[in-house]
């Protein structure tokens, strides 16, 4: 089962850019959807952005839509979310979560193999 990593958080100040990454131990990321996941305190795990096993379809969040932009490096068994126009409503730990199909709904409770999580800040 693939094991994501996630990586690149930090502190940003509105209006900035960060990107964060996900790489895998065990099996290639090839073999799966990939989401991104946040979850800021006291609220509930919520829905960034999705990509297929081959880049070609991505998926977004309204909230984060023309601003982040999900991608993949099958070859480097990387994912990554850059996050441009950053605000502090982004602010929350993000997690990077992998599952074998694609299409429906793209809730956490879908997603099988999930990171530990990057903090990403943005001060105002």
């Amino acid at each position: 089962q693939v094991q994501p990593v996630e990586s690149g958080g930090g502190l940003v100040q509105a209006g900035g850019s960060l990107r964060v990454s996900c790489a895998a131990s065990g099996r290639t990321l090839s073999s799966y959807v990939m989401g991104w996941f946040r979850q800021a305190p006291g609220k509930e795990r919520e829905f960034v952005a999705a990509i297929d096993w081959s880049g070609d379809g991505t998926y977004y969040a309204d909230s984060v839509k023309g601003r982040f932009t999900i991608s993949r490096d099958n070859a480097k068994n990387t994912v990554y979310l850059q996050m441009n126009s950053l605000k502090p409503e982004d602010t929350a730990v993000y997690y990077c979560a992998a599952r074998t199909y694609a299409g429906g709904k793209y809730d956490p409770n879908t997603f099988g193999s999930w990171g530990r999580g990057t903090q990403v800040t943005v001060s105002s």
